[in-house]
C-alpha cells in the first residue's frame, strides 16, 4: 500500500496538488486498460453514463466521434471496481492526506482519443459542487498512458486552492463545461507514467491540452470527501450523475 510521507503532506496542503508515482503495477495498469476499452466499445453498458465532454467546441455537424468521452460511475454499473486495487490504493492516499473519515462519493472515465485536440477549460472542481459545510475533496487522477502536455496532462495553479474561488462562466455553446480565466504561465504540467496518479483539492485551478498525438490518453479518476458530506450531498438529491458533472 502506498504510504504517504510528511513532506508530501506539506506539498499538498501548500500547493495543492501531489503526483505519486507508481501507484499502480504493470498488471493492474494493463487491467484497468482492458476494462477501459470494455467501457469505452460498449462491451459494458454504461450509456446512461456517457457523455462528451468536448461540446464546448464547434463541430462539423457531420461528425459524431467524441472530442472528450466521460463515463460517470463505472463503479455503478461494475460493482467489483470497489474492491479492486485503484479505488482502494486511491481510498488509502485520500485518507492519508484528507482523514479516516474521507469515502468514495463518486468515479468516472475521461477518454482524449487521438488527435481530438480538444482541451479542459480551466476550472476549479467546486465550481460545479453544492455548498456544503465540510469542504474537504480530493480528486485522484490516475493515468492508464503516459501522459504528457501534447496529449492531455493536468496542469495546476498552485495554492490556487488557498485563494477565493474564480468567478467561472459556461464554456462555448455546449457540453455543460465550466470555465474561469486562467493561463499556463500560472501553472505547473505534471506529466505522467502509466500506473501513476496526481490528486488535487476541490478548490485547486486546473486544466488540461487537447490530444494533439497519435497516442492515447486515458485517465481514471476517483474523487473522495468526508462520509458524512456524501450523506448530506445526496440527501438534496445529488449524486454526480445528472446534469451538472465534475470535469476534469
Amino acid at each position: 500500500m502506498i504510504t504517504i510521507n510528511h513532506h508530501q503532506q506539506h506539498f499538498f496542503e501548500r500547493q495543492g496538488y501531489l503526483k505519486v508515482t507508481n501507484l499502480l503495477t504493470k498488471d493492474e495498469v494493463t487491467y484497468y486498460q482492458n476494462l477501459y476499452e470494455d467501457f469505452l466499445n460498449n462491451r459494458i453498458d454504461a450509456a446512461k453514463y456517457r457523455s462528451d465532454l468536448g461540446g464546448h467546441v464547434d463541430k462539423p455537424a457531420t461528425e459524431t466521434a467524441e472530442r472528450i468521452t466521460q463515463i460517470m460511475v463505472p463503479s455503478r454499473t461494475l460493482p467489483d471496481l470497489l474492491v479492486q486495487p485503484l479505488h482502494q490504493k486511491t481510498l488509502a492516499v485520500a485518507q492519508q492526506l484528507m482523514g479516516e473519515d474521507m469515502a468514495l462519493d463518486f468515479d468516472m472515465l475521461i477518454d482524449k482519443a487521438p488527435f481530438s485536440e480538444t482541451p479542459t477549460p480551466w476550472h476549479q472542481d467546486c465550481a460545479y459542487w453544492i455548498d456544503m459545510p465540510d469542504k474537504r475533496a480530493v480528486s485522484c487522477w490516475v493515468s492508464l498512458d503516459e501522459a504528457k502536455q501534447d496529449n492531455g496532462c493536468m496542469w495546476y495553479v498552485p495554492g490556487s486552492h488557498r485563494q477565493p474561488m474564480r468567478p467561472h462562466r459556461p464554456a462555448g455553446k455546449g457540453g455543460g463545461a465550466l470555465e474561469c480565466d486562467a493561463e499556463e504561465v500560472e501553472g505547473v504540467a505534471v506529466e505522467l507514467k502509466a500506473g501513476d496518479c496526481v490528486l488535487h483539492q476541490g478548490g485547486t485551478l486546473h486544466y488540461s491540452r487537447g490530444n494533439s498525438t497519435a497516442r492515447r490518453r486515458r485517465a481514471f479518476i476517483t474523487n473522495f470527501r468526508p462520509q458524512a458530506m456524501i450523506d448530506y450531498e445526496r440527501a438534496q438529491g445529488y449524486d454526480h450523475t445528472g446534469e451538472r458533472k465534475v470535469r476534469s
